[in-house]
């Protein structure tokens, strides 16, 4: 009995861990969001800057969303591995090893290489974060996928695991690469390395927030054609935004849920694609035949 409600008590904080960040979230904008008449798109608020010897840090509230989404997915997470057992399987269990067989299954796929065995973590979270972020819009948040800043960081960290992959083989073999098929080549073939984080960065956040545009305009509108059309009903009938119901849920629900999934899994997949074509495969195969062969001088 008591360790029942010891397991219930973690479970019971572990939830409180998915939801409190995000109520958390929720109460600081409604007490820092300024007050504010007609359409307004605008950037995510700067809270406060931090001093910094070259350049002062901004904090903002795509960073802030951004720890409140890691602390969720990290409640969730603990929750569905809480109490497993090999024994007796219950359906978080079940959840949670369906989710790893998922993503070690779309890894296998689309790194064929060995040695991404153990990738499966590191696209789980890209995905779930991407995911994550974008919908927080539908709870009123500003989604971190808007800020190219953020998204910015993530595409960063995949070039630098592309670069890592491409260095296996030696930086000589590296510099040989750019220079291919001819010499004259090379520029190209150096503005081609950079603009590949350039380029997730940008399809994902410009598709994430050009959704969220659309979805504020379109409603903005139907509630203008709405007092233009129905402004005479009498009372608070001519209040109400007929207009607005219906259509803008409909957008909200395919730029926000479905859009922001599809750009989360397409970011996932360029990022498996793209570390994955890095590695030098051909390359460290004829060192290792080469080594095998044995020496005739010897």
């Amino acid at each position: 009995m008591k360790k029942k409600l010891s397991f219930r008590t973690v479970d019971i904080l572990l939830i409180l861990l998915m939801v409190v960040p995000l109520a958390a979230g929720m109460l600081l904008k409604v007490l820092t969001e300024p007050a504010s008449e007609g359409l307004t798109i605008a950037g995510a608020r700067i809270f406060f800057t931090v001093p910094m010897p070259l350049q002062n840090m901004p904090i903002t509230e795509s960073q802030i969303n951004t720890w409140l989404v890691m602390l969720s997915i990290l409640g969730l997470c603990l929750f569905l591995t809480h109490g497993i057992a090999s024994d007796k399987r219950t359906a978080r269990q079940m959840i949670a090893e369906w989710a790893v067989e998922q993503c070690e299954k779309l890894v296998k796929q689309n790194m064929e290489h060995d040695v991404f065995a153990g990738y499966g973590p590191f696209v789980a979270a890209i995905m779930a974060l991407s995911v994550c972020s974008s919908l927080l819009t539908l709870i009123g948040l500003y989604p971190p996928t808007s800020d190219l800043n953020i998204v910015g960081g993530w595409a960063l960290l995949v070039f630098i695991l592309i670069m890592k992959n491409k260095l296996k083989a030696g930086p000589v073999h590296y510099l040989k690469s750019l220079v291919d098929p001819i010499p004259v080549m090379a520029p190209m073939n150096i503005i081609g390395e950079f603009a590949t984080p350039i380029s997730m960065s940008f399809r994902h956040y410009g598709n994430v927030l050009s959704g969220s545009v659309i979805s504020a305009l379109v409603a903005w509108a139907l509630g203008n054609l709405t007092s233009k059309l129905l402004g005479w009903l009498p009372g608070f009938l001519g209040e109400i935004p007929f207009l607005q119901i219906g259509l803008p849920a409909v957008l909200s629900l395919y730029f926000d849920l479905f859009s922001g999934c599809m750009q989360a899994f397409i970011f996932a997949m360029l990022t498996m694609l793209y570390v994955s074509g890095g590695y030098p495969a051909e390359e460290l195969m004829n060192r290792l035949s080469k080594k095998a062969k044995p020496n005739p001088a010897q």
